[in-house]
């Protein structure tokens, strides 16, 4: 199947030396990226996620520490003056945030972390982390079935999916911004190409350090 193809391709590169990539995924509410997250992340073993912190209250089913940090607005501004965050950003009057040991601790392991974030927080990370960072934008198939994915969760009141439905219009107008953009009509064939997108940049020359030593060992065999 694609899922564990893509998987598997990718476990096999050499890792020796290898630092890791920032895999960062955004879309409008509602588009399928959580879901292709968590997919991606149960099929790819080198693959962690980021775990943000944020202000706003923990939704039906979400776990401290797990889905999310759950702090009070004291804390994410002590973190943030103290330069522990390596993104913030406020959506719909809650502050989302990136703290910076993690991730830099994950990166120089050789580990790729996957963000699920909005705009604000991809344009931060890529500002700070240059050419560490890959970015994908999903897409709704069109606009009425993403205001049925967002009406379908069941988790929000009507003023909120109101909210989240005004903002979808200014988040995707941040698509061009993106290294990648894959349309989420498909969950499967969207999974896939979101595997092979994680194949390709692990197979840049740039994220194998250790090249030109095996080069090297090759040319001495010949």
């Amino acid at each position: 199947m694609a899922k564990a193809s893509g998987a598997e391709n990718s476990q096999e590169l050499p890792l020796a030396g290898r630092r890791g990539l920032l895999l960062v995924l955004s879309s409008p509410s509602g588009a399928g990226k959580t879901t292709l997250a968590r997919r991606l992340l149960a099929a790819d073993p080198l693959l962690c996620m980021s775990v943000s912190v944020t202000t706003r209250p923990p939704r039906p089913g979400e776990v401290d520490g797990r889905d999310y940090r759950f702090i009070d607005a004291a804390e994410f501004a002590r973190l943030q003056a103290a330069g522990e965050l390596l993104e913030w950003a406020e959506v719909h009057a809650n502050r989302y945030a990136t703290p910076k040991a993690a991730v830099l601790a994950a990166l120089q392991a050789g580990n790729d972390v996957l963000f699920d974030i909005d705009w604000q927080g991809a344009r931060q990370i890529r500002d700070r982390m240059g050419e560490e960072v890959v970015s994908v934008f999903i897409l709704p198939p069109e606009g009425q079935a993403l205001e049925r994915r967002l009406r379908s969760r069941a988790q929000d009141s009507e003023e909120v999916v109101e909210q989240r439905i005004a903002a979808a219009a200014a988040e995707i107008a941040h698509w061009d911004e993106y290294d990648y953009v894959i349309v989420n009509a498909d969950l499967e064939r969207s999974l896939a190409g979101l595997a092979a997108i994680l194949a390709a940049e692990r197979l840049k020359r740039r994220r194998q350090p250790g090249l030109a030593d095996f080069v090297e060992e090759v040319l001495a065999g010949l």
